[in-house]
């Protein structure tokens, strides 16, 4: 396990959206590109994208991914918020970019937020 989903708290400009549940995260996965996550993401991973769709949150329950953090100041569209709801998906949003979204996710599993 790299870190637990309830830990992205602690890592500077990562907001909850919605987070149903406590996961573990053992790996990270960044991708817009919904078929290939539906074929590369896995399970535990920490999902970084753009997309803020219901899609989006139908690939994270696919894939069982920990959870799903919108980068670029995307935003989750309210359909996609009562779907990740309803199945559970945990999802935070940032205004970094992806490549910053994904080193500080990198520093927090290595123990610095």
């Amino acid at each position: 396990m790299l870190f637990s989903t309830a830990d992205l708290a602690d890592c500077a400009g990562i907001e909850p959206v919605c987070c149903s549940q406590e996961r573990e995260v053992t790996g990270i996965y960044c991708c817009d590109l919904l078929s290939m996550v539906m074929g590369r993401a896995q399970e535990g991973d920490l999902w970084i994208t753009v997309m803020g769709n219901v899609n989006a949150i139908a690939v994270a329950a696919l894939a069982d991914v920990a959870c799903i953090v919108v980068a670029e100041g995307a935003v989750l569209d309210e359909e996609a918020r009562t779907k990740a709801q309803q199945q559970g998906i945990n999802v935070y949003c940032t205004e970094l970019p992806v490549y910053q979204t994904a080193m500080a996710v990198t520093a927090l599993a290595a123990g610095g937020a």
